[in-house]
């Protein structure tokens, strides 16, 4: 028992700078957040009380949906385009091909850079002049092809997710890839004496193994796109007509742009609702289908 106590002591001496940190830098600004978003104030002036009407506001307010709409794009863009993309990735560098060491270093490049310089290289392959884009399309022949790929209101979205997807799809082929290197060299032996080979023992064999690493990727897939704010803000700025602009642009223009920092930390505690709702239903679902 003295044994225990003196190790619940130690471990709690090593939890409390972290603890510490956690709420310095999560805990207490939402606490704060939350008491902005009772307040009519412009960051300068006298704070006024005004309950709800914040929120209110932001509820019947249409640029706030559509940029709840644009989340769900970016949301659907990850879990669509960058986790499938991943694997597949991850799979073909698992099979020792010649040069995967080079390609996973390609692969994994775009994470490692900053959003700022992904925003700039996109920004001059979808620029409507010099572009290498449009440059392509002309040199195929197909100048009918060619698009003002960030001012067009059709396009904008569009090419936008393409951009994000190149950002992040190496972050997943690199958890993939770990995963798959867990996997048992016994358990695929198995599978093809089975008969289970090719995409049959992807699909009943592999797939089910990563079913951890799978839901994992989902949740911080999901989170991400509630936190994009930089490669949208440099590409477009939520341009044109607020038609790629998502929730954390919605509430960095309302605060900062616009001086209304009541409005915009209600659009915050919005965000955090948003994303503690949809990940926690992603948990549910995963959790009944482990039952």
């Amino acid at each position: 028992m003295h044994t225990l106590k003196q190790n619940k002591l130690a471990i709690f001496i090593g939890l409390f700078p972290a603890l510490v940190i956690y709420l310095g830098i999560a805990i207490i600004p939402i606490g704060i957040s939350l008491y902005y978003s009772v307040m009519d104030w412009n960051g300068i002036g006298k704070m006024t009380f005004i309950g709800l009407d914040n929120y209110s506001r932001i509820l019947t307010d249409d640029t706030f949906w559509l940029s709840v709409q644009n989340n769900v794009v970016i949301m659907l863009t990850g879990l669509v385009g960058q986790l499938p993309l991943g694997l597949i990735m991850a799979m073909l560098l698992n099979k020792g091909l010649k040069g995967s060491g080079f390609f996973r270093t390609v692969g994994f490049m775009p994470v490692v850079i900053s959003s700022v310089m992904v925003s700039l290289i996109w920004g001059m392959i979808y620029n409507t002049e010099y572009g290498m884009l449009n440059s392509m399309l002309a040199f195929f022949g197909l100048e009918s092809w060619q698009q003002n790929w960030l001012g067009d209101m059709k396009w904008s979205m569009l090419s936008i997710s393409v951009a994000y997807i190149w950002q992040n799809c190496g972050l997943y082929m690199v958890i993939f890839l770990a995963a798959l290197q867990n996997i048992p060299d016994e358990v695929n032996e198995a599978a093809e004496l089975d008969g289970a080979t090719g995409f049959r023992r992807t699909l009943h064999i592999t797939i089910p193994m990563l079913r951890s690493t799978i839901m994992v990727a989902v949740v911080y897939s999901i989170s991400n796109s509630f936190r994009v704010f930089d490669l949208i803000q440099v590409l477009t700025g939520g341009g044109p007509a607020h038609q790629t602009e998502v929730m954390t642009l919605y509430m960095y223009n309302s605060a900062f742009m616009n001086l209304r920092y009541g409005y915009g930390s209600a659009v915050s505690i919005l965000i955090l609702l948003f994303s503690l709702i949809v990940i926690t239903i992603v948990n549910r679902l995963g959790r009944e289908k482990d039952a």
